[in-house]
């Protein structure tokens, strides 16, 4: 065999690197459908530690401190913060990615906002809002009001977290389970 006709024709070695990249790219696919699948998420947001966490399904209704997935709901609110910047690609409608949020108020339960954020009569600790995102975008609070039926109001106490402070309360048919730390890094 010349040297222009090894240039033209695959080696066996080549066809075996080709062969081993397939069989992983094949079982890297299996590993994320079998980890999606059996509730396993990664966070890659800092409203909660990054890391790998799992969705453990609810058999009850959201109480308050749940910390849940939730799926937001496809509102005017939702589309305007995925063009912002603050929602993921993901598995939800609307094309997003699940969140992480504590549930801080359901159903009859009265939301106040203000400076912060009170429930009920006590203030809920690292509530306070932001006038602007990190874009200096301007950032208005959802009005106060008394939680409606089969609803929850959800927080994160990172800063910089897009929550109920910003869009109100959602349906808590989006739960889709409590968020439940795997393997996670809290910088």
């Amino acid at each position: 065999m010349t040297g222009a006709a090894t240039g033209r024709s695959m080696t066996t070695q080549q066809r075996r690197a080709i062969v081993v990249l397939s069989l992983a790219a094949v079982v890297a696919i299996l590993l994320v459908v079998t980890a999606v699948a059996g509730g396993y998420r990664i966070n890659l947001t800092p409203s909660e530690p990054l890391g790998l966490w799992r969705i453990i399904p609810l058999h009850r209704p959201a109480a308050v401190d749940d910390l849940v997935f939730i799926c937001p709901p496809e509102t005017a609110a939702m589309r305007a913060a995925r063009a912002r910047g603050y929602l993921r690609s993901g598995s939800c409608p609307g094309g997003v990615a699940p969140l992480i949020k504590t549930v801080i108020a359901v159903a009859g339960q009265r939301v106040e906002i203000g400076v912060s954020v009170s429930v009920d009569g006590r203030v809920v600790s690292s509530s306070s809002l932001a006038l602007r995102d990190g874009k200096d975008l301007r950032l208005t609070a959802f009005p106060s009001g008394v939680m409606p039926l089969e609803h929850v109001f959800l927080h994160s106490a990172f800063r910089g977290s897009y929550d109920s402070r910003y869009f109100g309360p959602v349906p808590a048919s989006g739960i889709l389970g409590l968020a439940h730390e795997v393997l996670t890094y809290a910088p």
